[in-house]
């Protein structure tokens, strides 16, 4: 089923579902984390699952002469494959994520016509992050520069363009893309952000993710000012229950996102990371509860592979 579909029919039900996010195994890890993730949380009927893309990364080794020989190494490699392996064994709708990290644009088309041999028909389109170290996100020198660009080349499959030509047949993927309600990194402000999402809207996206965010008041503005742009699809809020003191320092490095000062105080108290766990399930669960009530049909747990918390969060709220 189409995500799309599946948020509609929540909104018309007047119910809220949850969805999370995984990560591919890392290399030579196997499936078995994954599905013990998986596991946790299917018998409580999640929406759909999402699986994340990882850019290629660089690696550095001391040759015999003392030099250094530069390596590129993909770590987390697999995720059409084990988007499709957990649809087979769950039966439950998965989101492969592409991104324009790294990719021509037949590596794009490649990999989308893989998705649509095995019958999956939804993809989260994002431009990625700059690589490990690097300050600067650099495209693939033929492929995309930004997300609305590879939107478009989605869209046009959807189509039948295709980068050789007309093909016989077309691809029918839902798209899915990303919007910051603490706007990206990257963007001068909310508004000049806001316009960028207008244009991925324009390619052809169907709905929108938010990167997490930790303060409802945020996540609702947001939806409020993309609505009052004329942005019409539907949004899915995105939240991530904390679970170590150290998020307190790499979430907002990673992810360009604040923390209420309230939930910061609540962390720096607690003995150890037990208690941050229970801290951040209370606080996400807190979030789920008021984002239901505002009649949000779909919330969206950024899980980390750490689905237990999400589980207790569900079972509480939906």
């Amino acid at each position: 089923m189409k995500i799309i579909d599946i948020i509609h029919r929540a909104a018309s039900e007047n119910r809220t579902r949850f969805t999370f996010e995984l990560l591919p195994p890392l290399k030579g890890e196997g499936t078995a984390n994954i599905f013990d993730a998986i596991d946790t949380l299917a018998p409580l009927d999640p929406a759909y699952i999402n699986v994340t893309f990882h850019r290629e990364d660089t690696r550095y080794t001391e040759r015999p002469d003392g030099l250094l020989e530069r390596h590129i190494i993909r770590q987390r490699p697999g995720t059409v494959g084990i988007s499709a392996a957990i649809v087979k064994r769950y039966g439950i709708e998965t989101v492969p994520h592409i991104i324009c990290g790294d990719l021509s644009r037949y590596d794009i088309e490649d990999a989308l016509i893989d998705m649509d041999f095995l019958d999956m028909h939804n993809v989260l389109a994002l431009r990625g992050d700059a690589p490990h170290g690097e300050r600067r996100f650099k495209p693939h020198p033929q492929g995309h520069s930004h997300a609305d660009g590879l939107v478009a080349q989605i869209a046009g499959m959807n189509r039948g363009k295709f980068i050789d030509g007309d093909g016989r047949q077309h691809t029918d993927f839902c798209i899915g893309v990303a919007g910051y309600p603490e706007k990206h990194a990257e963007s001068p402000n909310l508004d000049a952000d806001i316009e960028a999402l207008k244009r991925k809207v324009d390619a052809g996206a169907d709905y929108i993710v938010t990167q997490m965010s930790f303060d409802n008041a945020r996540i609702l503005d947001f939806i409020a000012r993309v609505r009052k742009a004329g942005i019409t699809v539907p949004i899915v809020p995105g939240i991530k229950p904390l679970t170590t003191k150290s998020h307190l320092t790499i979430l907002p490095q990673t992810f360009h996102v604040d923390l209420p000062s309230e939930l910061v105080k609540e962390v720096e108290q607690c003995a150890d990371n037990a208690a941050v766990r229970e801290v951040g399930t209370e606080w996400a669960a807190m979030q789920a509860a008021g984002l239901k009530k505002a009649g949000l049909p779909v919330i969206h747990f950024y899980s980390m592979g750490r689905t237990t918390n999400i589980a207790e969060i569900v079972k509480k709220v939906f």
